[in-house]
């Protein structure tokens, strides 16, 4: 990978950014994750800058993404949600049409984890385009939230053995498309012409992205874990710093 020295001078650079954990702390509601004020102000000077695309990369549904994101109409910032299974690419092509034996299936095991879910108090079930979460964060018996998660692997295995499963932080994830945050960096490369990449995450599923990166991008891991990114930064704010740098530096480099 690339230092930030370089791939700040890049001719464009796409910037693509997770976003629960990365630019917003993680909450026990999803929906109220917001991004911090520091993060926001990044984003805002990374937006502003020539030849610079700023895209957030989440396993989020595109709906969802788009409200903790306070997406505005108009925005230039990309968004691919599920993992990179959606996309909100302006004049790009509408959402995608969903076969209804697959939504079938979603609904029906969407429906069979949720009594699964009842019966451990915290844990909740979260809807997805293309499948669903186990939410355990709120869970305080640890061995029931173990019970759970064998629970759910279980029915997944009898039931549809061909969905994708993740672990995230406290979350884990079934979907019946295959899509990774490794795909979706790379289709939105594609789509600006990036000349580099800049790709920050905090969790397990980011790193099919940062390992995705070549020579001339660079990979941000947010917080503790292992790693295949060439730069840590410690938390959400140590990141919006980062982020401000690299605005301001491409900014300085047309002056």
């Amino acid at each position: 990978m690339s230092d930030l020295t370089t791939v700040t001078r890049a001719q464009r650079l796409l910037v693509a950014v997770d976003f629960d954990g990365t630019l917003a702390p993680l909450v026990d509601d999803p929906m109220s994750a917001r991004m911090l004020p520091s993060a926001r102000r990044a984003v805002d000077a990374l937006v502003a800058a020539p030849e610079t695309v700023v895209a957030f990369v989440s396993g989020r549904s595109l709906r969802d993404l788009r409200v903790i994101a306070e997406y505005a109409e108009g925005s230039p910032i990309l968004l691919a949600g599920s993992h990179g299974a959606e996309y909100l690419i302006p004049g790009g092509p509408a959402d995608q049409t969903l076969h209804p034996d697959d939504t079938a299936l979603r609904d029906r095991l969407r429906a069979e984890a949720g009594e699964l879910a009842t019966a451990v108090p915290g844990a909740w079930i979260e809807p997805k385009t293309f499948g669903f979460g186990v939410h355990l964060r709120t869970v305080s018996d640890t061995t029931a939230a173990a019970r759970l998660r064998e629970s759910v692997d279980t029915l997944m295995a009898e039931a549809a053995p061909h969905w994708r499963r993740r672990q995230g932080h406290d979350i884990v994830e079934y979907a019946f498309t295959d899509a990774g945050k490794d795909a979706a960096v790379a289709h939105l490369r594609d789509v600006v012409g990036a000349t580099a990449v800049i790709f920050a995450g905090d969790d397990v599923t980011d790193e099919d992205a940062i390992r995705s990166l070549g020579s001339d991008d660079l990979g941000i891991r947010v917080g503790a874990g292992q790693t295949a990114a060439s730069v840590r930064v410690g938390d959400i704010e140590e990141l919006a710093a980062l982020l401000s740098t690299v605005a301001r530096e491409r900014v300085a480099a047309q002056q």
